[in-house]
């Protein structure tokens, strides 16, 4: 019997790279027919065509599968929503857009083969700008050095995970997610690849800076609390300083009676630990937003349609683990 791959692609206004996306997948199943495959289109809820075509794929061959979202979610919750509703014994997670080469499957397939359960792709090179790329590089140096997870570098979502891998990800239900980390944090017999990322033909990037630093607040947030750590260090080297330079006025006043300027050392004083006060609390505040956010206990997404059933009926084919919500919060 063969083993079935499922390639997950969430999707968010990619009308236009659609047609690349059904030209790549049917050149995958064609040169790897060692397989059964599946083509998971997640839509979040896009504005354009994408379901519509999505759909078309559907009905013209079998194999490309689509989970219609409520609304927009985010990549995040896409994926997760993905990884509730693939049925692959391995899944693999590209973008839409097709900057993941599908010439890198073959050897993720043959390393899974081997036994490794995650086997994760790492950019080579990239297309993106210098300073995009530079800060990314040191994000996830900050993040690495941050944390005990060991994070790994310069790699995203593209990769191939076994069923136990995808599994253990299903059981982590939060709805403020970093995938990226989560990968590291399950652990596992992971193999790394190299790949050059491609350029986009169609469409433009979904990526704003605003996006790509909340992003990169959530993976802070997720897996460290250095941060809160920062804060506590610094509220103790602001009182250090304080008594530091109180005891340096009480010295130069008293001994060579030199007077004290008054408004400009208050001014100072003022600005400098108010600033660091309301720094505190930012960190604090980004962390208990994440614990009201999760208190609540909202189902992380809803479903529109699962190949064309409608969302009563539309249960993640793989059962949820025992003891965990269902995928999309229907019991």
């Amino acid at each position: 019997m063969k083993k079935k791959i499922s390639i997950l692609l969430p999707a968010y206004n990619e009308e236009a790279s659609m047609s690349l996306l059904h030209e790549k997948m049917l050149e995958v199943a064609r040169t790897n027919p060692a397989y059964d495959w599946e083509f998971l289109i997640v839509n979040d809820g896009s504005r354009d065509r994408t379901l519509e075509i999505a759909r078309q794929f559907h009905a013209e061959d079998p194999r490309f599968c689509y989970v219609d979202l409520s609304r927009n979610y985010g990549k995040e919750i896409a994926m997760m929503a993905g990884f509730d509703y693939a049925t692959g014994d391995a899944v693999i997670i590209m973008d839409s857009d097709m900057q993941h080469p599908i010439s890198a499957i073959p050897e993720m397939i043959h390393w899974w083969e081997q036994g490794y359960q995650d086997v994760y792709a790492t950019r080579h090179s990239s297309r993106e700008s210098f300073f995009k790329r530079k800060t990314s590089q040191f994000y996830y140096r900050l993040l690495q050095s941050s944390t005990r997870v060991p994070i790994q570098l310069n790699t995203g979502d593209f990769r191939l995970l076994d069923r136990v891998c995808v599994n253990a990800i299903r059981n982590m239900r939060e709805s403020q997610r970093n995938t990226k980390g989560m990968y590291c944090w399950i652990g596992y017999r992971k193999k790394g690849i190299f790949y050059d990322q491609l350029e986009r033909q169609n469409g433009t990037t979904k990526w704003s800076p605003w996006a790509l630093m909340n992003l990169a607040l959530d993976g802070l947030t997720s897996f460290t609390t250095s941060p809160l750590r920062i804060a506590s260090v610094m509220g103790i080297l602001c009182s250090l300083i304080g008594f530091i330079y109180l005891v340096y006025i009480l010295i130069n006043t008293l001994i060579w009676g030199d007077p004290v300027a008054g408004y400009p050392t208050i001014m100072v004083t003022v600005l400098f630990i108010g600033g660091v006060q309301l720094l505190c609390l930012g960190i604090i505040g980004e962390y208990l937003g994440r614990v009201f956010n999760e208190s609540k206990r909202r189902p992380p997404y809803f479903v529109n349609t699962y190949n064309d059933i409608q969302v009563d009926e539309a249960m993640p084919p793989v059962p949820m683990s025992e003891g965990f919500p269902k995928a999309h919060g229907h019991e």
